[in-house]
Order: C-alpha cells, then structure tokens, then sequence
C-alpha cells in the first residue's frame, strides 16, 4: 500500500509554464461532458487564468507527487442579490488515474479558501445528472439546489 504522504494532494494555482499538463486536463473535462473548444478558446483561457491583472478568472492544479492531477477553474463575479460577489466554480477534472483520492474535494475546498479570502459568502457550481460518481462528493460538501438551467 502507497505511503499516504506520497500521494499527499498539492494545491497550488495554474503558472504559464503548466500550459501542456492543464490543456490535457481540460481536455480530458471537456470529453467527459462530450464537447470541445477551438484552439482560440485554449489559447484565451489559459491566458486569461495566468493573467495577474484578471482576478475575476482563476485557476488551481491539483498535484499528486509532482504531477498535475487535477484542475479547477472559477469566477469571481457580482450578484444582483448580494452586496459581495458570489464564486462561479466552472470547471472540475480529476484524472481518472486520481480519483478516489480526494484530489476533487481538495480542489472544492480550495476554491472555498480563495472565496473566503475575497470576501465571497457564496460558490456554486453545477454538473449533469449523469455524473454520479461527482454528485456523491458534492452531495458531502455542498448543497443541492431546486434551480433548473436554460440556456440560449
């Protein structure tokens, strides 16, 4: 059995020089919910994750021994019903060879840190209901809401 400090889950948000390790995990996140983006959308996001001027959209990596695992993607933005902003977490991806090992709650409660330290009482995200295996860790560590999504 696996030393438990090996394995041990880092946190740490998403530098310039990680492009190759979180386009394979994004792409990974955007095959399981069978979509993809254009090379231009790669090449805004990624820059506007590493952007120190954008504080609205951030990004954490998951590591496991060094090696990225994992990805987080989120958005701080203004909400009509709040004086403070509200977190946005967008995008979720463990690698399948991580799961089960707490990298996608780690990542959950990091982005709780980071809207803590904003100032941001709220973060919410969504997923399809096919993905079960997910639900189970959200239903432990966050709230399912009645809310239904439409979308133009």
């Amino acid at each position: 059995m696996p030393d438990a400090q090996t394995n041990a889950v880092t946190i740490r948000p998403i530098k310039p020089d990680d492009y190759d390790d979180w386009r394979r995990l994004w792409t990974g996140y955007l095959e399981f919910y069978e979509s993809s983006v254009s090379d231009d959308v790669y090449q805004t996001t990624f820059a506007r994750l590493c952007d120190a001027e954008n504080t609205a959209q951030q990004g954490l990596l998951a590591l496991v021994n060094g090696a990225p695992v994992g990805l987080v993607h989120y958005i701080f933005h203004p909400h009509n019903w709040r004086v403070e902003n509200v977190c946005y977490l967008q995008d979720l991806y463990a690698d399948p060879s991580a799961r089960g090992n707490g990298v996608g709650r780690a990542l959950i409660e990091a982005v709780y840190a980071k809207a803590d330290e904003a100032g941001c009482p709220s973060v919410y995200w969504m997923t399809q209901d096919f993905n079960e295996t997910a639900r189970h860790l959200y239903d432990r560590i966050g709230q399912l809401t009645p809310f239904i999504k439409y979308q133009r």
